[in-house]
């Protein structure tokens, strides 16, 4: 097997590189990489399509086969993407904090890249422009392995990126791809080379790396997601956002899995559940939701209380009554995977109380929790989304692939020079 540590060593070179390299630049390879994958549509689109065909003849699920495809909308929106993040202000090197400790001697906080990263995912060929697009934003290297299901769409994606940086006169080592998956281990013993492990593909591969590796892992096990229609919701809005929060993506992070009904707003519950079995979804309720359901003669099964706490990445959604807002923020801290809550309500001091309390990544009101997304926040992609509480919380975009450094001017000062009957520090904010 080939080693690996030559190509990231070579990664980390390249990385410094394109730190020594002006936000001008960056920008430009940004463009490229827009243009090139434009020019290359069809080319990539191929490739895809072969994935799909292997992926189809091994048996490879719905939900799978679903993130695997790259149709031609879902392909302009990652050429979007790029476009977005290359209009975004180069955050390298931006003051953070500026400190007159005294007289000709300042101290700037500066925003500067977390290094050689090292990102594994399953299924999602667009992950590889997405990831290798904030990562070119941010002057970061990445290493990235993907989903063996996707070998070919992959390949054609990272051949892109290199190409884009290799034009621009950057070095192409900037992004390496890995395809065997054998490697994974090797490059996860890799700590005192790799700064960052950012995985992003199910419960199963997440565990893995966090507990195969030394290396600092930034990003979420499970996508365990609730809404809450309390006593007050409009039902109109809860068809809405329950349907598109189960249906509109069934298999990502940010699906509703669970949907917690207050017991005051069970009478409009068959409407909302009509609504969802219309659209072919296998209802499992509690007692007191399936009575309900069952009145009106809609399709249910008894939950199980292995249900609740589930993530199905399917058209299944379980759903349990509670009684009140304590009751539903309770059941969420319990069962939630701290990524994305929501409640739908027409009584905004409750809704208030929801967003402040609830202990999660992202907290919505009124608001489907497929709006859980870097592209949808304005971030113009995402590496994947974190459930942490340090450093990146929520969709990770460019902000959460950068650290800092403190840089200090001064004229021949030493800390000598201050103390009692010395010099004083002046400590001036200067912004």
């Amino acid at each position: 097997m080939k080693q690996l540590r030559p190509n990231v060593e070579q990664a980390r070179h390249a990385q410094r590189q394109l730190l020594a390299a002006s936000g001008d630049t960056r920008t430009k390879v940004l463009n490229r990489l827009a243009e090139i994958l434009s020019e290359r549509q069809d080319e990539i689109l191929k490739a895809n399509q072969q994935d799909l065909e292997e992926a189809h003849q091994n048996g490879l699920s719905g939900a799978l086969l679903h993130r695997l495809g790259l149709g031609p909308e879902k392909f302009q929106t990652m050429i979007q993407g790029v476009k977005q993040i290359a209009k975004a202000a180069d955050p390298i090197g931006a003051v953070l904090r500026e400190t007159e400790l005294d007289t000709d001697l300042v101290l700037k906080q500066v925003a500067s890249p977390l290094g050689v990263l090292l990102i594994i995912f399953e299924s999602r060929p667009d992950a590889v422009i997405q990831i290798g697009s904030l990562t070119l934003r941010t002057a970061n290297a990445v290493v990235m392995k993907g989903g063996r299901e996707a070998q070919h769409s992959n390949h054609a994606l990272v051949s892109c990126l290199r190409f884009a940086l290799s034009s621009t006169g950057l070095p192409e080592d900037g992004v390496v791809g890995i395809e065997d998956r054998a490697q994974v281990s090797e490059l996860l013993q890799m700590d005192d080379a790799i700064d960052l492990v950012i995985p992003r593909g199910s419960n199963q591969l997440v565990r893995s790396i966090q507990e195969g590796t030394r290396i600092p892992v930034l990003g979420h096990a499970d996508g365990i997601c609730h809404v809450y229609l309390a006593a007050e919701a409009d039902v109109t809005k809860a068809i809405r956002i329950v349907l598109d929060g189960k249906t509109g993506y069934p298999s990502a992070c940010n699906a509703v899995e669970t949907l917690l009904v207050d017991s005051a707003f069970l009478p409009n519950l068959p409407k909302v559940a009509a609504a969802l079995v219309g659209a072919k979804v296998e209802l499992r309720a509690d007692k007191m939701s399936e009575l309900v359901l069952r009145d009106q003669q809609l399709p249910v099964t008894p939950a199980q209380a292995s249900d609740f706490g589930q993530e199905f990445g399917d058209l299944i959604l379980a759903i349990k009554t509670v009684n009140g807002l304590e009751e539903a923020i309770d059941h969420m801290h319990r069962y939630g995977s701290e990524h994305t809550e929501v409640i739908v309500t027409e009584n905004y001091t409750l809704a208030e109380k929801f967003l402040q309390q609830v202990d999660a990544a992202s907290v919505f009101h009124n608001a489907s929790p497929r709006f859980a997304d870097g592209f949808r926040y304005g971030l113009g992609a995402e590496v994947g989304i974190s459930t942490g509480r340090i450093h990146a919380r929520g969709p990770v975009g460019i902000d959460g692939l950068l650290t800092y450094r403190w840089q200090l001017r001064g004229s021949g000062q030493s800390p000598a020079d201050y103390g009692v009957g010395k010099k004083s520090f002046t400590h001036r904010a200067l912004r």
